[in-house]
């Protein structure tokens, strides 16, 4: 869980920027995105040969990105914003070097009561990254640690650099997780490692999380934003329109039974054949070319 869980976590070394890989341009119509008005905790940016990436970064170094009500309410501003724009195709969200985020805020919590939390439907508004349509690529360097952990399991992939940390370690300050950890990482590395986790505290290495299936691929510290991004170009010059059906076919898997899983992906799977992106699909395979589809 949090980042100002310095106790659990080494002190912090000095702050190692991000090398990010041109050309990026800020996000258009987003607030805070121009020059001359950031977001205070996020930079948010359109990257790719085509610009077709969004790419969100966590930007809250002196608290290893921990995800503070003000960053989590910015998340939410991007993503809605990268939704919305016809050239983004996918959506990539990484933190620093050192923490891709080391959890929620506790200092924010610390003083919460249950009336508090209930009332206010406390953490509600993290759903927000797993309500997004458009495919989302997790690129994790560093703790990935309690709510940092569960953000990058709301995401649809997860690319981990090699130095990478994942855990759920709210059993050490007297709780457990609270938005979804202990749902997806049972559902991605099965009960009996989800529960180690969990009720230990204890943390996994990147390769340790690919062998129990939490993520896709490792890579170099330093190659792993553009690995990240290479990915995403990828998703984003298929139909956006039919990613995202692929996306909700996938997620029935994890949320409804085999039967009623296999009825989402049968009419998702017929819903293709009323777009015009399927036809060029199929008419450009027939015609030994490449598929030219629309933006939309």
């Amino acid at each position: 869980m949090a980042a100002v869980l310095r106790g659990l976590l080494r002190p912090a070394a000095a702050r190692r920027r991000l090398l990010l890989p041109s050309p990026l341009r800020p996000l258009p119509g987003a607030r805070g995105c121009s020059a001359g008005a950031p977001f205070q905790y996020l930079a948010v940016q359109k990257t790719g040969a085509r610009q077709s990436v969004g790419l969100i970064r966590l930007e809250r170094p002196q608290a290893l990105n921990a995800l503070c009500e003000g960053l989590m309410k910015e998340l939410g501003q991007a993503l809605e914003a990268l939704e919305s724009d016809p050239q983004v195709g996918a959506i990539v969200i990484t933190g620093s070097q050192k923490a891709f985020a080391a959890g929620a805020d506790i200092k924010e919590m610390q003083n919460k009561n249950f009336q508090e939390c209930y009332s206010s439907n406390f953490l509600a508004g993290w759903d927000k990254v797993s309500t997004v349509r458009k495919p989302i690529i997790a690129a994790v360097n560093g703790y990935a640690l309690g709510g940092g952990c569960e953000l990058a399991m709301m995401c649809d992939i997860i690319y981990a650099g090699e130095k990478a940390q994942f855990g759920q370690p709210e059993i050490l300050l007297g709780t457990i997780p609270g938005a979804g950890g202990t749902q997806r990482l049972t559902r991605a590395v099965g009960k009996s490692l989800a529960m180690e986790m969990i009720l230990t505290g204890d943390r996994i290495s990147a390769a340790e999380a690919k062998e129990a299936g939490l993520v896709s691929k490792v890579f170099p510290v330093e190659k792993l934003l553009d690995a990240a991004i290479a990915c995403a170009e990828k998703i984003a010059s298929n139909s956006k329109l039919v990613a995202a059906m692929a996306k909700e076919s996938v997620n029935a898997a994890f949320e409804t039974t085999l039967a009623e899983g296999t009825k989402t992906e049968k009419r998702l799977f017929y819903a293709t054949f009323a777009t015009d992106d399927r036809k060029e699909g199929m008419t450009a395979f027939v015609e030994k070319r490449k598929a030219n589809f629309s933006d939309s």
